[in-house]
């Protein structure tokens, strides 16, 4: 039986670990690393990975080194003698040692049909682009940022107005399955690993909170994909009389290009002018109150039809 080591950190890393952990395989996880526990939130409490919540709870070993690039943590992982190790989201570059250490490689699962989307953020990158299909890719690590040779793709229809979050959920079930097919076939030796196309390329950065900010110039179908792509983190927000404002439901509508960020109301409901077209507000969330309907909402702040969103300068995002 093959020694597998896993290398993952959130929720959709812990969908592929649940997968090996599936008996009658031809491998043994003997050993998870996972990045380190950090506080979160306002009341910065110590919060493990969902990886580390899941090997605890199978009794695996975890390992949360800091950094691969030290002589103590490579020889943590040396001591695990795996002969495949897996990489899910994992969040630390693996230096050319670990690459080299299992002699069967090192394996990715990547959230993209690689090589479009590379990168940090592969399902934010797929709808902020208005991709109509994704899919999961199992790729032969080497020192790049996901340039290495593909093992098997399967693609993945994208649901209109699907969310970030929602989508990222298919696509760890669909990831898992794929590794678990893969990998016996990998270990086999029956898989020719094929190079990828560098020209075809795109790349994607970590999401950083900044930019779930609407700038109401561009038009509504980009920020609806903004809408799309950062739910449920960062959101999308705005600001209104000084507060900050969270978009939590909307879609793009055609519309004439008036002032942008001022709101109309008609008998479909209400919506913000952009720089083409019109986003209709379903849901809304002002700052320290829970989410609304539009309607609902409203009809509780009076003055908000015929205002101009965002006009009141940079607010930072609230915390909810």
């Amino acid at each position: 039986m093959k020694r597998l080591v896993f290398m993952g950190t959130p929720e959709f890393a812990s969908t592929m670990l649940q997968a090996l952990r599936a008996p009658n395989r031809a491998w043994e996880v003997v050993g998870v690393l996972t990045r380190a526990d950090k506080p979160v939130g306002r009341g910065q409490e110590v919060a493990v990975s969902p990886v580390k919540a899941f090997a605890l709870t199978h009794d695996l070993p975890v390992q949360q080194p800091r950094t691969l690039r030290q002589p103590e943590p490579l020889a943590d992982l040396a001591a695990l003698q795996p002969d495949v190790i897996v990489v899910a989201a994992y969040g630390l570059i693996l230096p050319q040692t670990v690459l080299d250490l299992p002699r069967h490689g090192c394996l990715n699962v990547h959230a993209s049909l690689l090589p479009r989307h590379r990168g940090a953020a592969p399902v934010a990158g797929a709808l902020l682009a208005g991709d109509s299909v994704t899919g999961s890719t199992i790729m032969l690590m080497d020192a790049g940022m996901d340039t290495g040779p593909l093992l098997a793709q399967a693609s993945l229809s994208i649901t209109p107005g699907e969310t970030r979050g929602e989508l990222m959920g298919r696509l760890a079930q669909q990831g898992a399955e794929l590794l678990v097919s893969t990998l016996p076939r990998w270990l086999a030796g029956d898989i020719t690993p094929q190079p990828q196309d560098h020209s075809r390329a795109t790349m994607t950065r970590p999401i950083a909170k900044s930019q779930g900010r609407i700038d109401w110039r561009v038009p509504a179908v980009q920020i609806a994909r903004q809408l799309q792509a950062f739910q449920p983190w960062p959101g999308t927000f705005t600001t209104w009389h000084g507060r900050s404002l969270k978009i939590n439901l909307a879609q793009a509508i055609p519309g004439d290009a008036a002032e942008p960020g001022l709101v109309l109301a008609d008998a479909q409901g209400v919506s913000v002018v952009c720089g083409e077209g019109r986003l209709r507000l379903l849901e809304l969330q002002l700052e320290g109150k829970r989410s609304l309907d539009a309607l609902t909402f409203v009809r509780g702040q009076r003055g908000f039809v015929g205002s101009v969103l965002g006009a009141d300068g940079d607010t930072p995002p609230m915390h909810t």
